[in-house]
């Protein structure tokens, strides 16, 4: 499954639902992404693609400083997983590409 694209992503956390942009691609065989939402614009880490499961790691500063780590299982033009900050219990994420 290629995750390839721009993702609209809805994060429930417990302050409430996050809405972020994810955008993914590849350059010389190597997975890259930017997320940008709540007023900032990270770099993804860590990007690995395994058959329909995608994981990342990125750093946010709003609306609190955590480093998070994304799960997802991607499905066509939609993924569902969770988000973890550390010791926080784990968050459910919903995606949807956005169509070419």
């Amino acid at each position: 499954m290629n995750p390839e694209g721009t993702w609209d992503l809805s994060i429930a956390t417990p302050i409430g639902k996050i809405q972020a942009v994810v955008d993914l691609h590849t350059q010389a065989g190597t997975w890259l992404g930017r997320a940008h939402g709540t007023g900032e614009e990270i770099p993804l880490r860590d990007i690995d693609v395994n058959e329909n499961r995608l994981t990342w790691k990125q750093s946010i500063t709003k609306p609190l400083r955590l480093n998070l780590t994304f799960d997802v299982t991607l499905d066509g033009d939609t993924m569902t997983g969770t988000s973890k900050a550390g010791r926080l219990p784990s968050t459910k994420v919903t995606g949807r590409r956005r169509p070419h």
